[in-house]
C-alpha cells in the first residue's frame, strides 16, 4: 500500500453503496457546480466538467442532479458561490496531508477541519508547511483483473501519460496535470474503462505507518472525509493491506 490513493478509492465506492452516498453525491455535484462556472457547462468544451460528470455516474448519480449542478454552475439556477481552498496538515505517524475543500464559508470550513485534527491527533499546518513533499499530478485508476501491466503500461505511456504503477487492485496512472483529461479520454477511446480520474498531489516519498498510528491516521482521515465541504486528501503514507482492510 503506497500512498493514500487506495485509500480514498475505497472510500469512495463504499461510499456509494451504503448510508453516505447522499454526502458523496453531494461532494460530486459541488464539483460539477464549480467545474461548469470555471468553464461553461458544455462537457465537451470543458474537460474539468467532463470528468467531473463521469465520475458521478461511475457512482450512478442521477441525472437530474448532474444537470441541476451544471444549471447552478452556469447561473441559470440560483446555488451557492464555491471557492476552492487548500488546507496543508500534519496526521498521526509524521504523515502529511494536503486538504482540497470547496466551500460556500471557509470560516466554517476551517474551523471544521482544525477542530477534526485536533481532535484526531492532527493539527493545521500554515501554507507551504507540507506541500513541498508533494507533486501536483493527474491521477487514474484501472481495475487490475483482466488486464496485463505491460500492456497497460505501454497504451497509457502512447497516450501521454508519465508512468503507471500498481497498487493493490488498481493500476495508478500519472500524467501531468494539464494531459490527465486528454489520457482519461485516450484510455477510455482504447477500451479501459477508468475507474476514477482527479487531479491529485502525489507525494515524493512515504511514511511507514504501523500500529496504533496506523489506527489513529485512519480515523481521522474517516473524520475530515465526513466533512461536506471537503473534496479530497491526499497523504504520503505507506500501510499493510492487512490494517487498510479494518478501516
Amino acid at each position: 500500500m503506497a500512498g493514500h490513493s487506495k485509500w480514498k478509492t475505497t472510500k469512495h465506492y463504499k461510499a456509494a453503496a451504503d448510508a453516505k452516498r447522499g454526502a458523496l453525491f453531494t461532494k460530486l455535484i459541488r464539483e460539477i457546480t464549480v467545474a461548469a462556472k470555471a468553464g461553461g457547462g458544455d462537457p465537451d468544451g470543458n474537460p474539468r466538467l467532463r470528468t467531473a460528470i463521469d465520475n458521478a455516474r461511475k457512482v450512478s448519480c442521477p441525472k437530474e442532479n448532474i444537470e441541476r449542478g451544471i444549471k447552478k454552475g452556469t447561473g441559470e439556477l440560483e446555488g451557492a458561490d464555491y471557492t476552492e481552498v487548500l488546507y496543508e496538515a500534519y496526521a498521526p505517524g509524521g504523515v502529511a496531508l494536503m486538504i482540497q475543500a470547496l466551500t460556500d464559508n471557509p470560516t466554517r470550513t476551517v474551523a471544521d477541519i482544525r477542530y477534526k485534527l485536533s481532535r484526531n491527533g492532527g493539527n493545521l499546518g500554515s501554507t507551504n508547511s507540507v506541500s513541498y513533499l508533494f507533486d501536483r499530478k493527474g491521477r487514474m485508476s484501472l481495475a487490475v483483473e483482466g488486464l496485463d501491466e505491460d500492456t497497460v503500461m505501454m497504451a497509457a505511456l502512447e497516450a501521454g501519460a508519465e508512468d503507471v504503477t500498481r497498487d493493490g487492485e488498481d493500476f495508478l496512472i500519472t500524467t501531468a496535470p494539464a494531459d490527465l483529461h486528454a489520457v482519461r479520454e485516450a484510455m477510455e477511446t482504447a477500451g479501459y474503462a477508468v475507474r476514477e480520474a482527479a487531479l491529485s498531489w502525489v507525494p515524493q516519498t512515504t511514511v511507514k505507518v504501523e500500529g496504533e498510528n496506523a489506527t489513529a491516521l485512519l480515523k481521522l482521515l474517516d473524520a475530515l472525509d465526513d466533512l461536506d465541504d471537503v473534496q479530497n486528501i491526499d497523504a504520503n503514507f505507506e500501510m499493510d493491506e492487512d490494517a487498510l482492510a479494518e478501516a
